[in-house]
């Protein structure tokens, strides 16, 4: 069996986000720094940057993170998404509400014409999301 999950890249600030995304999703996350492993600080400034990071919730979420040393190029993401969806709608605009915040919405959660709830925004992180409330089964 194999398995696809987000890695997210960031400068500096993965433990505040993956601590972010621990308290919008809930779960355990399990955090490696630089410094935790022999040789992995070539920086001493960098020990306690996230080498590793995984937040494993419930819901069956896996996102992985960690931060990018100076020593290495970082990007901001770009051309990729973080999609959430499914039938629970007050989870899932509790997720909105909790990613939302001090974020940038850039469509709001509402009525799409195919039915649900759909809608997009930016995190306080840089990264995007999606979340989709699935439309009531037809009758």
């Amino acid at each position: 069996m194999a398995i696809l999950n987000p890695y997210l890249s960031f400068k500096n600030n993965a433990r505040e986000a993956m601590e972010f995304y621990q308290s919008v999703f809930g779960g355990t996350l399990d955090v490696s720094t630089f410094g935790d492993i022999p040789g992995m600080a070539e920086d001493p400034a960098e020990a306690d940057l996230v080498m590793h990071s995984q937040l494993t919730t419930s819901d069956g979420f896996t996102i992985m993170g960690s931060d990018t040393p100076d020593r290495m190029p970082y990007s901001a993401p770009a051309g990729v998404t973080m999609s959430i969806s499914g039938d629970e709608e007050s989870k899932l605009e509790g997720f909105w509400n909790a990613l939302a915040d001090g974020g940038q919405i850039t469509m709001p959660l509402d009525t799409p014409p195919w039915g649900g709830k759909f809608g997009m925004l930016v995190d306080r992180f840089g990264v995007p999301w999606m979340v989709n409330v699935n439309a009531a089964p037809a009758a």
